[in-house]
């Protein structure tokens, strides 16, 4: 008579254990698409990329500027014509060199605004089932741009507690990290933490 005992004592204690399991794989596989992480900072990307094309070009016309040759000076007619080989090379050389400069300054000014904008998320959405991410960018001029991934190709490199500011993410085949400011909100803290925040071996 003991053996019937045993056996429901047994089948109830598999249930019991499996109850977390199925919980948890509820929970990364919502029904509906699920909105994990949202931060909303149009205004500042509008006014950063103004900036950054006012940087490119103010330093533009610089370059130009610098290669643009001075206006020669008028002699009398009876004045000897200096021997300025040398100093003209100079004036060459000095006049290329910063053109360069400028150039260069401009463009590591735009490209960094560029990469910051692309990189720089708005909004992360877990779609029903939860096998894909749906990430938005804040884009140049807070225009927003978005792109779905699956989730076994996201790897967060950290732990929301162990950074300051920002939470990178990486995506499989795209360089540089995806950045997360944590002044953002985070609906749902446990969802992101077992699906977008966890770390995967890419």
């Amino acid at each position: 008579m003991g053996a019937p005992g045993g056996l429901c004592s047994v089948r109830l204690l598999v249930a019991l254990r499996s109850l977390p399991a199925r919980q948890l794989l509820h929970d990364v596989a919502p029904p509906r698409d699920v909105l994990l992480f949202e931060h909303e900072r149009g205004s500042f990307f509008a006014v950063l990329g103004l900036f950054c094309a006012g940087q490119g070009v103010f330093w533009a016309s610089l370059a130009v500027a610098a290669l643009a040759r001075p206006p020669a000076r008028a002699l009398p007619p009876d004045a000897e014509i200096p021997d300025r080989g040398r100093l003209d090379l100079r004036s060459t050389l000095w006049r290329y060199g910063l053109a360069v400069g400028c150039g260069a300054i401009g463009t590591l000014v735009l490209g960094a605004g560029l990469l910051f904008s692309l990189r720089s998320v708005r909004s992360v959405m877990l779609r029903a089932g939860g096998k894909q991410v749906t990430l938005t960018t804040h884009a140049p001029f807070g225009l927003g741009a978005h792109f779905t991934v699956p989730l076994n190709q996201v790897s967060c490199m950290a732990h929301r507690g162990e950074v300051p500011a920002m939470l990178p993410l990486k995506i499989k085949g795209r360089r540089f990290y995806f950045l997360l400011d944590k002044a953002g909100h985070f609906p749902n803290t446990k969802l992101f933490d077992n699906t977008v925040g966890a770390y995967r071996s890419l």
